[in-house]
């Protein structure tokens, strides 16, 4: 209890402003489109400077989760996926190897998301995976477009999972997530088998999806992704073996 007391009496003016949009949202006391309180209320209330609060607001404003609007007040806003995506991958970008790490986050996301998506997708979504999965044989020469092709696929999988939650975290890592189908397509495009192999693997996948069988696509996921890393790694061994033997004859 004491420690918790120490804690809140060592919180900042710009910990109180930011706590107290995060507090009231979280209670349902603040909700997207309510209005804030007006500047001097609100610094009264959280006794800051209102110099503080103003630079505080201004920077929730550039993140969009306040929204200004001259002649009429603050607003709360409703954040955009964008604005959390730049700033996981900038964050996460500092770390090294961090791809294999996302790669991890991938999976338990898209295992969870392709149950869900079996009891919850729609015509439209099936319509969705099932546009990307053309796109992606008919992008299989080209590792730019086929490997967002398949980032797009695995993408609609989870948004046919019809969960906010999973949605929100699968995006803030879009950019990483496609930067990593790029990287691995580029490595894997010029081996024909490998590349039917994962053509078959991605339409098992989407077959599973259609048949609404939780069991089953969760394993096809799974034997995807084990598959898909086998294979990348035999790939890269050929690539660096004939270089090898390149450089020696």
């Amino acid at each position: 209890m004491v420690d918790v007391l120490e804690s809140e009496m060592r919180q900042t003016g710009s910990d109180r402003v930011v706590s107290y949009f995060k507090e009231r949202i979280l209670k349902g006391d603040l909700k997207v489109g309510d209005r804030v309180m007006p500047e001097r209320e609100l610094a009264l209330h959280l006794d800051v400077g209102r110099p503080l609060l103003r630079e505080v607001m201004k920077s929730l404003v550039m993140l969009g989760f306040l929204d200004v609007r001259q002649g009429s007040g603050t607003y709360i806003a409703k954040a955009d996926i964008r604005v959390l995506s730049d700033f996981f991958t900038f964050c996460l970008s500092q770390e090294q190897d961090i791809l294999e790490d996302v790669m991890q986050a991938r999976m338990a996301i898209e295992c969870q998301a392709i149950r869900l998506a079996c009891e919850r997708a729609n015509d439209s979504d099936l319509g969705r995976i099932g546009q990307w999965l053309g796109t992606l044989i008919d992008t299989l020469k080209d590792p730019e477009a086929g490997g967002r092709a398949d980032f797009m696929f695995h993408q609609s999988i989870v948004a046919a999972s019809h969960s906010r939650a999973l949605t929100t975290l699968y995006g803030a890592m879009a950019e990483l997530l496609q930067r990593s189908h790029v990287q691995r397509r580029v490595t894997t495009y010029r081996n024909p088998e490998i590349v039917q192999i994962l053509v078959d693997a991605h339409r098992e996948v989407f077959l599973s999806i259609v048949a609404r069988d939780p069991d089953q696509a969760d394993r096809r996921l799974r034997e995807h992704f084990a598959i898909g890393d086998e294979l990348r790694r035999r790939s890269l061994i050929e690539t660096y073996r004939g270089t090898a033997e390149t450089l020696t004859n």
